[in-house]
């Protein structure tokens, strides 16, 4: 999927300018095809204004107590399971690679379960897909549809033949054990 990006800035003199615009380019994944991940923005500390539009670092795929993530992913159609022969090794190897934090969070026994130290803002843009939580309760989801994701373990399964697009703004949180 395309995505296109307006960034907002200010200029010295205080102006409002449109510092970028620019497309998106999704991180794909040879050993999951058909996965894609649209890495807008984000910090990893709360943000100052006024702002000339640089992107602030933020080099992992989720964020520290304090940080946030604004992002686009994509949920293949029949991804239910990992395709057969996936190495598992070599694709967390991939995923730490191109995505990192993102591997350490994936249960390798359970594919597609994670549980992050996040509130999650999800909002299903097309497609169709199911929230499956840890009880093993799911619940379908449309275009429209969001959900308020607590840091809670879960994982996504579309079992449809179209893609599923998914806006997710991720607010780092502090898990207390």
């Amino acid at each position: 999927m395309k995505i296109r990006c307006i960034l907002t800035g200010r200029n010295p003199s205080g102006t409002s300018i449109i510092a970028k615009d620019t497309a998106i380019e999704p991180v794909t994944l040879n050993s999951l095809p058909g996965f894609e991940f649209h890495r807008i923005w984000g910090a990893d500390a709360v943000p100052t204004l006024p702002s000339d539009g640089t992107p602030p670092t933020h080099p992992r795929y989720f964020p520290p107590a304090g940080g946030f993530r604004f992002a686009f992913f994509g949920v293949p159609p029949d991804s239910e399971r990992i395709p057969e022969p996936t190495d598992l090794i070599a694709a967390l190897g991939e995923l730490q690679e191109k995505l990192p934090g993102l591997a350490e969070v994936i249960e390798p026994m359970n594919p597609g379960m994670h549980t992050t130290d996040t509130v999650d803002f999800d909002v299903v843009l097309s497609g169709e897909v199911y929230l499956e939580l840890d009880d093993g309760a799911e619940v379908f989801l449309k275009p429209g549809d969001c959900v308020v994701q607590n840091g809670t373990r879960h994982a996504w399964h579309n079992r449809s033949s179209q893609n599923c697009v998914i806006a997710v703004a991720l607010l780092g949180a502090e898990r207390v054990r």
